[in-house]
């Protein structure tokens, strides 16, 4: 039975497109506006949303995804209210787009596995990236997450060796989240040459859709993984105009209509189909 995600990339490849997937930081400003951005991210076209559950200690993420943690993290931000604000949209927001959560195992094993799946799945997630769980210990969440009826998605780096990235592919489902350089998340202007090499060889590794993500951050950087990747993932700079709320007092309402122009750019450069 395919996946919601599956579906997704199955459609887009079928009609030569590219998927667009941003991130966004639960509760930062507040969960209330995080329900907000994640509808206006619907209306404005987006083939997935990540989001990300807030952490003390982020494992690959940049300044500002990190400081976005801190935010919301700060406010007392409880895993049941972030999926009790994450249900509510999907129950009343018709046509949402597949939502991936981005969430530390170290949260996953204080609530139990098991159940925080299953939460997650009644949430109305589709998929889960777990980036601290080793693959060669993933068999049992790969199971769990499975059974209830949502992908795991799992992280190749520049630095994966080739031995270890076909014992990733195994265990992942829905699609690779390739993360395009060493180091952490954040804008940069031009993507590594490597990453183009290591996408060809990817693409002879498995059949999963690939994704990049960490330092995509302009439409016109979509051009050049156009034939190599097959969707594209966003984070700082969609995070960083959601702090602008609290760090330069921005109205929530130009908040969310910056970051869904800047969403509906990169839409519309990842549907061109060529």
């Amino acid at each position: 039975m395919s996946s919601r995600i599956s579906a997704t990339f199955s459609k887009l490849k079928a009609e030569q497109k590219m998927a667009f997937m941003p991130f966004i930081t639960a509760g930062d400003p507040d969960l209330e506006t995080t329900a907000k951005v994640i509808r206006e991210l619907a209306d404005r076209g987006v083939d997935l949303i990540e989001i990300g559950f807030p952490y003390s200690d982020p494992i690959a993420d940049g300044p500002v995804i990190q400081a976005s943690y801190t935010r919301s993290l700060g406010k007392g931000l409880q895993i049941s209210q972030l999926f009790n604000a994450v249900r509510g949209v999907t129950q009343s927001t018709p046509n949402l787009p597949p939502l991936v959560g981005m969430v530390a195992y170290a949260i996953i094993f204080r609530v139990g596995p098991e159940v925080f799946v299953q939460q997650a799945r009644d949430a109305g997630f589709s998929g889960l990236i777990v980036p601290d769980l080793p693959a060669d210990e993933a068999q049992e969440m790969a199971a769990l997450v499975k059974q209830q009826g949502l992908d795991l998605i799992q992280l190749i780096a520049p630095t994966t060796t080739r031995q270890r990235t076909q014992k990733i592919v195994e265990t992942a489902t829905g699609f690779i989240y390739c993360i395009s350089i060493a180091g952490t998340t954040g804008m940069r202007d031009q993507l590594p040459i490597e990453l183009r090499e290591q996408l060809k060889w990817l693409k002879t590794q498995t059949d999963l859709p690939l994704a990049v993500g960490f330092g995509v951050s302009r439409p016109e950087q979509v051009e050049e993984l156009r034939g190599l990747a097959d969707g594209i993932i966003v984070g700082s700079a969609i995070v960083r105009l959601m702090g602008s709320i609290t760090t330069d007092q921005t109205p929530v309402p130009d908040a969310l209509n910056r970051i869904g122009d800047f969403a509906a750019g990169f839409v519309k450069t990842a549907h061109c189909s060529k």
